[in-house]
């Protein structure tokens, strides 16, 4: 197949390139890089059936000849990024998945939507099943990202029921391995480099919320998976192994043998209490569960930031 990827210089954009191209198919990756890394791409600047384009999917996406499939990851996804850019999460998460849904019509290709476990806001339901519609604040400082993911899983079904576009939509709940942002503001990353340069792990609020941590190797199978298999319903794709951010604190601790303390700071505004996915559709649909312990992820993503640090 033939397959282009918006945001293929992100993390997961960049892993979701690699699993394409060994599973045999073509791949042309689009990215602007706001927040993606041509790091992420250099491995694959010779490879025969990667191509890139630097392009902002806000504006209209021309490529030449025939396509199979659109897979629409283009966002900054990190409470760092969307708050600093808030105009360009909004504008890629509405104009952006318009474009590239016009793009997968015009060439009659599968469309897959790279969405989010934060269409559930801070949830009133645990843990999260597809059919919750979710507790989001849409004028709060997280509402950009929110609803730009929850107004392009809406597009995308509005061009399934009305185009008869053959689509998947992915809601992606944490994930972390190599290639994420040092200081992306994600938790998992946030630890390991506090542990490493023996800093203070730094927790929000008293540190009782919930996570659960998807090794990236782990969720790309499941999105592979959703994209040959699944149906348009959205399907969550997560571990739904649940660990409060203290415990993934003190398993950073443990794993990189740091003797760092741990401060509390003030909770940020809507930050979720619980986030745990519901995957029944998934082991039922897709045969798919994850299969990478949450130490095992973290001890390759601490070797990964350490390498980081010393390159």
């Amino acid at each position: 197949m033939r397959i282009l990827v918006t945001g293929a210089a992100g993390f997961l954009g960049s892993h979701l390139c690699d699993r394409l191209l060994a599973d045999g198919h073509r791949v042309i990756g689009v990215d602007n890089f706001i927040t993606g890394s041509p790091a992420n791409l250099a491995h694959l600047e010779h490879h025969p059936a990667f191509q890139f384009s630097r392009h902002d999917v806000t504006t209209f996406i021309e490529v030449e000849g025939p396509l199979d499939a659109v897979m629409h990851f283009a966002s900054p996804a990190s409470p760092v990024d969307y708050l600093e850019l808030p105009i360009q999460t909004l504008k890629v998460g509405s104009l952006g998945t318009h474009k590239a849904l016009g793009l997968a019509r015009a060439k009659r290709a599968k469309f897959l939507l790279a969405s989010t476990s934060e269409v559930y806001g801070d949830p009133l339901v645990h843990p999260q099943p597809e059919s919750y519609w979710g507790n989001v604040n849409p004028v709060g400082p997280r509402g950009v990202y929110d609803e730009a993911k929850r107004f392009a899983e809406a597009m995308t079904m509005a061009y399934h029921r009305f185009h008869g576009l053959d689509t998947r939509v992915v809601r992606i709940f944490n994930t972390f391995g190599p290639r994420m942002r040092p200081h992306d503001g994600r938790v998992v990353s946030n630890f390991i480099m506090q542990a490493l340069r023996g800093e203070p792990l730094t927790i929000y609020g008293d540190g009782a919320q919930t996570r659960s941590f998807c090794y990236v190797d782990d969720l790309i199978e499941g999105i592979v998976r959703l994209f040959e298999r699944g149906t348009p319903d959205p399907t969550n794709i997560g571990n739904p192994v649940e660990f409060t951010v203290r415990q993934l604190a003190d398993r950073v601790l443990a794993l990189t043998g740091s003797v760092s303390e741990i401060v509390q700071r003030p909770l940020p505004v809507d930050d979720p209490r619980v986030r745990q996915p519901d995957i029944t559709r998934a082991r039922a649909l897709l045969g798919w569960e994850p299969v990478v312990p949450l130490d095992d992820g973290l001890t390759r993503t601490i070797a990964y930031f350490r390498g980081v640090l010393t390159a």
